[in-house]
């Protein structure tokens, strides 16, 4: 998501069903709005919250670090979240737990060129990784590359900052950890440069939600969760049955994202949307709670239920 990435400084954008809806909620984004956020959009645009009476307010964050923070500390009602960043922010003691799944598998991968030198994962010895954010990336590249009986110590890590695919077009660096499949891979490909990824959980790392929602331990009894979990469910089964008509519902509303990138994101990721949101696969999370822990990334699991659940509804 290296281009997307740096739109960010466009700063605050708030989108909002009918003003006539009873009960308010507002839902931090990850980031800007972009196709990964298409059940959303198309819960607001076509009528689902406030059918469900609901007002929702969408809204990008400043700092895509503080959604769910912000959550945890009352200042919002849900925020969009990975799984792996919400078993550290559970080891950090923050009050949140998984209500929903947006996108249900992982999105991150590690990309080369298609027509560098690096085929195979074992060529990776004695090259540069970039990479954009360190701990959980680091874990996934670890895991990856013992897949060849390699470690960490056998690449040069480089910190890129989100300057993902530019790294790895010019030649900066041989690979990039973080790149996001949907977007990166585009968006070589349309500047000719394609790229080829290999997919951490085809290579050692256990499976796990790329997108959920989370919100606030004590909120669960708060039925407004379970309505906008309805909403976003049917949201997901219009896009299923109607994915080109949603798309001239997504860009109506954001004209802006009616390019080839955009286009392209929207079908890759259309089919690894959560056709049921509410549901919760617990064995996925124990798996990846060990895995983190036996990267060294947390120092114990807790029971699943403890951060994650599925709402009555």
């Amino acid at each position: 998501m290296t281009l997307l990435r740096g739109w960010l400084a466009a700063g605050l954008l708030v989108i909002a069903t009918p003003a006539s809806a009873a009960d308010r909620l507002t839902v931090l984004l990850d980031w800007f709005v972009n196709p990964d956020h298409a059940p959303l959009i198309l819960a607001a645009e076509n009528g689902y919250f406030a059918e469900a009476g609901l007002e929702v307010e969408l809204v990008p964050p400043a700092d895509p670090s503080a959604p769910p923070r912000l959550v945890a500390a009352g200042q919002a009602d849900i925020a969009v979240t990975y799984q792996p960043n919400l078993h550290l922010q559970i080891a950090e003691g923050l009050p949140l737990v998984r209500i929903a799944t947006l996108v249900e598998t992982p999105l991150n991968s590690l990309v080369v060129l298609d027509n560098g030198p690096v085929k195979s994962i074992g060529d990776l010895k004695g090259k540069t990784v970039g990479f954009s954010v360190g701990g959980f990336e680091d874990a996934l590249l670890g895991r990856m590359l013992e897949e060849a009986s390699l470690t960490l110590d056998d690449v040069t890590l480089v910190n890129v900052n989100f300057s993902l695919s530019p790294s790895l077009i010019s030649g900066k660096v041989d690979a990039v950890i973080g790149a996001f499949r949907n977007f990166e891979l585009n968006q070589m490909d349309i500047v000719e440069a394609p790229g080829r990824a290999f997919f951490p959980e085809e290579h050692g790392v256990p499976v796990y939600d790329e997108l959920i929602l989370v919100a606030r331990r004590d909120a669960l009894d708060d039925d407004r969760l379970a309505r906008f979990v309805d909403a976003v469910e049917r949201a997901v089964i219009t896009l299923t049955n109607h994915p080109e008509a949603s798309w001239a519902a997504f860009i109506a509303a954001h004209p802006d994202l009616d390019d080839e990138l955009n286009r392209r994101a929207w079908g890759d990721t259309l089919p690894r949307f959560a056709k049921r949101p509410a549901a919760l696969d617990r064995m996925r999370y124990r798996r990846f709670s060990a895995f983190l822990k036996d990267r060294g990334l947390i120092d114990k699991t807790v029971p699943v239920a403890d951060y994650a659940v599925e709402l009555d509804r």
